[in-house]
């Protein structure tokens, strides 16, 4: 059957879409936007850009240690120099000068550590590999300590090899005239500290600049979030909603992970401030504008309704749509904020969500004078959808002014941080066991470069680091990871190849391809996190314009090179495979677990500010940020799940189900915060009740998902004997009893008894939610002094029985999650 339409309907679509469209292009030229034509606005665009500011910096140091080795005539000494500038400022990451000039002091320590026990076991195969092996099983372990200490130590790994390459009976620079055996560690050393300089002084010369694009980047995000978030609004019948809010639930896990990122850059500056007393000038307005997206990430992720009920129930009215343009044009004003404060130029609104929320609520009025039974409800979601939405609007207005002084309310930032070496020691030791992914991460690289290593004993005991090399930077956490860096890799080794044997050619004069070379590892940093494929070959290139400086004989390399990096790229992906494999599935229940867990804490504390009423306090944001954080890690899990072989993708599909349910109670938990008002009284004692319940039986079906994730192990092993018993169609369930450590088979009577108790459960979830329901209905709530209004009471009920009827559809996805441990 065709849905049905009329032209008022086609109109409004089209005017809203062509609408949005020029709302959008209007970002590029709406004031605040970016600078005028001219130089000056060309240089402030390029100013503006995070990889040109990086860019900048990668060019002087290299051109820097290129220019010395020429002056001095030593052009044999560009490789280990630039070898130990490319790790130093692969160990770099964002940070104040102290907090910079402290990851310095350790670096340069475990570098030197790492370029001597180099330079003492490389006469000794065995002694290296085994010296090998073990410093990158703990150094990779000691990335458990905080993202500062994982670039460190993967850092660190790297410059051992660049030593072994440099210091190896064939390189040039092992016989240069340069003062000694232990002349190539020097050498790398003195790269990694004259970029280390000069990312210390960048630091202290220009300290807001990371903070001012990491909020860039926030509010970019916040934008795509929003326009994403409109298209729920969309009143067409037959949409696939659950594929667009799977569609939102990962978009949530990238913009989770801007905040995250923005949040460290502050604190990081902020230090002790964040403990004492609040920071002033920019970095006051920096704060400003996080705490601000937060508030802003709360009210976007909210829903109040089931938008698919609403597309039905509202389908010949325009109201939905009036919803959608609003959110698309804050989706809009949060791009152009973003804009603003990479341009560092003030944000100017230009009044067009002002007009469309009187649209919407001239919509809402038209609705509500038609007196229609069958709009009360959804018609009582949408005046609560009109008020947060009015409510963003004026947090926009905000981000427009953030110098408008402290912000009311608990300021303080949680220092995620180790506070003292045995704090250090304990986020170690808690990933030191076969479950953690860290650990067998760890496990998985040091046995894949020991294996790497052997190989090229027996290919090319002088030339053939290119494999453990390929090795070591193939080899990721994930499977889905580790295979697309194989191909990049290869690919990208190909094509740098084949470049650099065309310069060559063209080009023999070694000035020239000394820029080459630096212009290469411009380029290399430039793209290592966004086109790998286009960094590997920019790093190829490097190494054979380098390796022709110094010996005129690169076109040798290329082939080897080649053949080297397919090698150790196969070592790569054959130890994704069979050391320890970390397949995704396995640990989906426990991330779910996590979830749902972090989803009753989250719940809890917005009911007790229902009781005491409302405060940004730090237990609340904590709580908030948290469910937010589980949230991601459960869509992470999923996109990595769904990278990997069809044989281990079983949960696929229960996944999938699971995180639309997951971030769909979010929604209705963020739309609860963001109502939070006075204390409710007596009046929402039903509500508290029934809030409670929810969070009991959120926590039940964590610690569920956690006991069954544990004992999965046994559970399969038991099927599987069953299995080869002949009996797989007999009607029993395989239990398993985590004190005794035994897998029980349970008779279907037993089965069918838990299925009544599950069956009471999600009665009593529908009874108290028809029993709020009925008493927002009914709308005769009185408020004394002190008491929250009755319209935001209602909004209390609504959306506490939203969360109740969501737990049958959690209940479900955690069962089928169950059934495919």
């Amino acid at each position: 059957m065709e849905p049905k339409t009329n032209t008022a309907t086609k109109n409004t679509a089209t005017a809203t879409a062509t609408a949005t469209a020029t709302a959008a292009g209007a970002v590029l030229q709406a004031p605040g936007g970016p600078a005028g034509p001219g130089a000056a606005g060309w240089l402030r665009r390029l100013w503006a850009q995070d990889a040109f500011v990086y860019s900048l910096r990668v060019f002087i140091a290299l051109s820097g240690a290129m220019a010395l080795c020429w002056w001095r005539d030593q052009v044999a000494l560009v490789t280990p120099i630039f070898l130990g500038i490319i790790a130093s400022a692969l160990a770099e990451t964002d940070d104040s000068w102290r907090g910079r000039l402290r990851a310095v002091l350790v670096m340069l320590a475990c570098f030197a550590l790492a370029a001597s026990s180099v330079q003492l076991l490389l006469p000794h195969p065995a002694w290296f590999v085994a010296g090998l092996a073990l410093s990158t099983f703990g150094f990779t372990m000691l990335g458990a300590i905080g993202e500062r200490y994982r670039a460190i130590s993967s850092a660190t790994v790297i410059l051992a090899l660049y030593a072994a390459i440099t210091a190896s009976p064939g390189s040039v620079a092992a016989h240069a005239p340069a003062g000694g055996p232990w002349h190539v560690p020097g050498l790398l050393l003195a790269g990694a500290a004259w970029y280390a300089l000069l990312s210390l002084l960048w630091c202290a010369l220009f300290p807001h600049q990371p903070v001012r694009q990491n909020l860039a980047r926030l509010y970019d995000q916040l934008g795509a979030y929003l326009r994403l978030k409109a298209s729920l609004f969309e009143p067409v019948r037959g949409v696939d909603v659950e594929r667009r809010r799977l569609a939102l639930a990962q978009t949530n896990g990238r913009l989770v992970g801007a905040l995250n990122a923005t949040k460290e850059s502050i604190f990081s500056r902020w230090g002790a401030g964040a403990r004492a007393t609040l920071p002033t000038g920019r970095m006051l307005r920096h704060l400003n504008l996080y705490f601000l997206a937060q508030d802003i990430h709360e009210r976007a992720s909210s829903s109040h309704h089931h938008y698919n009920e609403w597309a039905d129930v509202l389908f010949h009215s325009d109201v939905l749509y009036r919803a959608q343009r609003v959110l698309q044009l804050q989706g809009v004003d949060c791009a152009r904020i973003a804009q603003a404060l990479q341009m560092h130029e003030p944000f100017v609104r230009d009044g067009a969500v002002a007009r469309a929320m009187g649209d919407l609520r001239d919509a809402i009025a038209y609705l509500e004078a038609q007196g229609r039974a069958e709009w009360h409800r959804p018609l009582r979601s949408l005046r609560a959808l009109a008020r947060n939405l009015a409510t963003l609007d004026g947090q926009l207005d905000a981000a427009a002014h953030p110098d408008g002084g402290e912000r009311a309310g608990d300021s303080s930032l949680l220092d995620r941080s180790p506070r003292s070496l045995a704090d250090a020691w304990g986020r170690v030791r808690a990933q030191l066991h076969p479950g953690a992914p860290l650990f067998r991460h760890a496990v998985r690289l040091s046995l894949a470069l020991a294996a790497g290593h052997g190989i090229m004993q027996l290919i090319d005991p002088v030339h053939g680091y290119w494999i453990p090399l390929a090795t070591l930077f193939v080899c990721q956490p994930t499977y889905g990871a580790t295979l697309t860096r194989v191909s990049q890799r290869i690919a990208g080794t190909a094509v740098g190849l084949l470049v650099g044997w065309a310069l060559l050619r063209l080009f023999p004069s070694l000035p020239l391809q000394a820029l080459f070379a630096v212009a290469a590892g411009v380029l290399f940093f430039v793209t290592r996190t966004t086109h790998y494929l286009t960094a590997t070959a920019a790093i190829t290139l490097l190494v054979l314009m380098c390796f022709n400086q110094a010996t005129g004989a690169a076109h040798g390399l290329i082939l080897p090179r080649l053949w080297d990096t397919m090698i150790g790229s196969a070592i790569a992906a054959a130890a994704m495979l069979w050391v320890l494999p970390d397949w995704q599935g396995r640990r989906l229940a426990a991330v779910a677990a996590r979830a749902l867990a972090a989803h009753a804490h989250y719940l809890r504390e917005i009911l007790s500010q229902y009781a005491t009423g409302k405060a940004d306090d730090l237990d609340y944001r904590l709580a908030r940020r948290n469910a937010h954080n589980a949230d991601a890690a459960l869509s992470t899990t999923l996109s990595h799940l769904l990278q990997e072989p069809r044989h281990v993708r079983s949960h696929s599909l229960a996944g999938m189900r699971m995180l639309v349910a997951s971030h769909t109670l979010l929604s209705y938990l963020s739309a609860l915060g963001a109502h939070r008002a006075r204390p409710a009284g007596e009046a929402a004692d039903l509500a508290q009740e029934a809030g409670g319940y929810a969070a009991e039986r959120l926590e039940a079906l964590a610690a569920g998902l956690q006991r069954r994730q544990v004992d999965s192990g046994a559970a399969v092993v038991a099927g599987a004997v069953a299995g080869a018993d002949g009996n797989a169609d007999v009607d029993v369930d395989v239990d398993v009893d985590a004190d005794a450590g035994v897998a029980q088979v349970r008779p279907q009577a037993q089965k069918q008894s838990q299925s009544q108790s599950q069956s009471q459960t999600q009665s009593r979830a529908l009874a108290l939610a028809a029993a709020l329901e009925q008493a927002a209905d009914a709308g005769a709530l009185q408020g004394g002094d002190g008491a929250v209004s009755a319209e935001t009471l209602r909004v209390l009920q609504t959306q506490v029985a939203l969360v109740c009827r969501q737990l049958g559809v959690i209940e479900g996805a955690a069962g089928a999650l169950v059934g495919k441990a």
